[in-house]
């Protein structure tokens, strides 16, 4: 049954003071920015969100998404009349300990993904609304309330492009227009037409209103419900502060909470209410969740020893085999599946292939917002182009996502492209990502079974993949756990213990072979977990290996397999091994891999010349 409008604004009422109590019993937080939004959200509770606080996890809920994280005073004050926390609870706000952090995140079980760094929301947004239109095919909606400052992060225009393209009917983006940002007014202010019209451009039902006014709330939302096909944008004017007049527009509150007279002050001002109110949400629409297919078992493509074969290449057969196995996993690409080798599983399976095109933070964020609905997403495109989505990525971290990313071409050993294709960071900055799993695969059976494992793998999975077809290293019964390694070729007598992964494991090979026919004998370890990384064969190698130790890899020095074994052996007590780093130092240019690694210094010759200066 339908709540009055009288309802609808005690509602707000409550969720403004509970939004002022906790964060002025915090000390800190952003009260004003969630008040704007108040009444927007407590129409959306009371008539309109579809939500079973119980089963947080039913894929038949609606799902809300504050991409304006900073307002979780809001968020949390709405789950508090929604039943699902107490007012004890609510009043944790930012203490130690609470699960009612600073901004929202997955510790609490309504939370989908993390937010609080802007421009996230919409764009994870897509990615469900696109798992529940496409590959469930239930008729939940998905909620995103943007805040107006956000409007000029460029990710929010790659949502609108992307959700406009699959006319994404079932998302829904609330723009809280509140004309003030942290330091003053926003680009656009009030004016709401400029909002509409972007949204329309890029395909989307808009609709504007006066967003403090419950009834036209109401409107906007029930006209959104007949909305068939596209996704609809409501851009609602409201004032920052909305319902106390001292708060109400006044610049200068961000991220201020009040202090406790001036909240005792505004609590008066809304009437002192009681913050008793319950208001349960609607029950999840009826529906049962589509099946994509049954599952299989995984059978890895197998290669012939010696044959050549690029680990891109070998990475699309993996996922075309992976996706016979498993039919919740979901392939996306970034315009250049023809160059990853995603186009294998394309070609094989093209209802769960999702092309995002040249838009990076949207290609992390769909996946994000995919594995929050128990889909499996691997992301992949050239390997250079990730660091576009680095801040997607860590919060993807953040929000205890599991993803799995692939970047092809990475290193100087792509040859004429040139410095701007060739990914010389990617394995620092996956390094750096909290709890992250990065894997180098060397050959082509390799990369098959790190393909399968990063399916099941928790957190953030990234694996490199090489542009040139290398020698196919292993047969088909050959094991690759993550957190391992292969050592190749050993003696009792080794000098030295080179290590290397993908084209700079077979440089060393080769370097083994010159070496050896000079009677110098060095041991040749194929890293291909870069972390977890193998340390005992690590520290077996030093002691083994008069504790010489060459990482040689196609990368800049800083961050890479280097400084990955080198922190094996930073303890502050213990035998400390020559860790000699030979990798990228000037930056590249065009020409063919050949030269390209000569100039690096990382092929053979200077490999065998590394080996030579370390031994005298």
């Amino acid at each position: 049954m339908a709540h009055t409008p009288q309802e609808w604004k005690d509602i707000a009422i409550q969720l403004r003071a509970d939004s002022i109590r906790c964060t002025t019993t915090a000390g800190s937080g952003h009260p004003t920015s969630s008040m704007s939004a108040a009444d927007l959200m407590a129409v959306l509770l009371a008539d309109y969100l579809h939500y079973d606080f119980d089963d947080p996890h039913n894929l038949r809920n609606d799902r809300l998404i504050f991409s304006k994280g900073h307002a979780a005073p809001l968020l949390y004050s709405l789950y508090k009349a929604a039943g699902a926390i107490t007012d004890q609870e609510l009043l944790t706000l930012r203490k130690f300990g609470s699960r009612i952090e600073g901004h929202p995140t997955p510790i609490l079980p309504w939370v989908d993904v993390a937010t609080g760094s802007l421009g996230q929301g919409l764009p994870t947004g897509v990615g469900m609304a696109y798992s529940g239109k496409y590959f469930d095919k239930l008729d939940f909606k998905v909620w995103v309330l943007l805040g107006d400052s956000e409007m000029a992060e460029g990710s929010i225009y790659e949502a609108f492009e992307l959700g406009g393209h699959y006319k994404l009917n079932n998302l829904v983006a609330i723009i809280d227009m509140n004309r003030l940002g942290q330091r003053g007014p926003t680009m656009i202010e009030w004016h709401s037409e400029i909002y509409a019209a972007r949204a329309r451009a890029f395909g989307w039902h808009a609709i504007e209103i006066d967003g403090q006014d419950v009834n036209a709330v109401n409107a906007a939302y029930a006209e959104a419900g007949t909305i068939t096909d596209k996704p609809v944008c409501i851009v609602a004017k409201t004032k920052k502060g909305a319902g106390v007049s001292f708060l109400a527009d006044h610049d200068g509150w961000h991220g201020k909470a009040l202090p406790p007279a001036d909240a005792e002050k505004a609590l008066a001002e809304l009437g002192n209410p009681s913050c008793k109110i319950i208001c349960k949400p609607n029950a999840p629409r009826p529906g049962t969740p589509a099946s994509l297919g049954t599952p299989g078992t995984f059978t890895p493509p197998a290669y012939e020893l010696g044959a050549k074969v690029a680990t891109r290449e070998a990475y699309g057969d993996a996922l075309k085999a992976l996706g016979a196995a498993k039919p919740n996993v979901i392939v996306l690409d970034g315009e250049v599946s023809n160059s990853t080798f995603a186009d294998k599983f394309k070609n094989a399976y093209p209802e769960r292939f999702i092309e995002c095109f040249i838009a990076e933070q949207q290609l992390v964020s769909a996946a994000v917002g995919l594995q929050a609905l128990d889909k499996i997403p691997f992301s992949s495109t050239f390997a250079a182009f990730f660091s576009r989505a680095f801040d997607q990525i860590r919060m993807a971290a953040i929000s205890q996502a599991n993803i799995r990313l692939v970047g092809s071409h990475a290193g100087v050993s792509i040859g004429e492209d040139g410095a701007s294709q060739m990914a010389l960071e990617d394995i620092a900055m996956m390094r750096a990502v909290h709890g992250s799993t990065v894997l180098y695969p060397s050959c082509a059976t390799t990369t098959g079974h790190l393909t399968a494992q990063m399916a099941s793998q928790k957190g953030i999975s990234y694996m490199r993949t090489t542009r040139e077809k290398l020698p196919v290293l292993y047969g088909p019964n050959e094991s690759f756990p993550i957190g391992g390694s292969k050592t190749l070729r050993s003696s009792a007598n080794d000098a030295v213990a080179l290590i290397g992964a993908g084209i700079t494991l077979h440089e060393s090979l080769k370097a083994h072979d010159i070496l050896k026919a000079e009677g110098i004998t060095v041991r040749v370890i194929d890293l291909y977990s870069v972390k977890p990384i193998d340390t005992a064969t690590l520290e077996k190698a030093a002691k083994e290996c008069k504790g010489n130790l060459i990482v040689v890899e196609d990368h800049w020095v800083e961050g890479g397999l280097g400084d990955a074994v080198h922190e094996v052996f930073g303890k502050p007590s213990g035998e400390h091994p020559n860790v000699i780093r030979v990798g990228v130092k000037k930056m590249p240019t065009s020409g063919t891999p050949a030269d390209m690694l000569s100039a690096a210094g990382i092929d053979a010759p200077h490999i065998v010349a590394a080996v030579k200066a370390l031994i005298g």
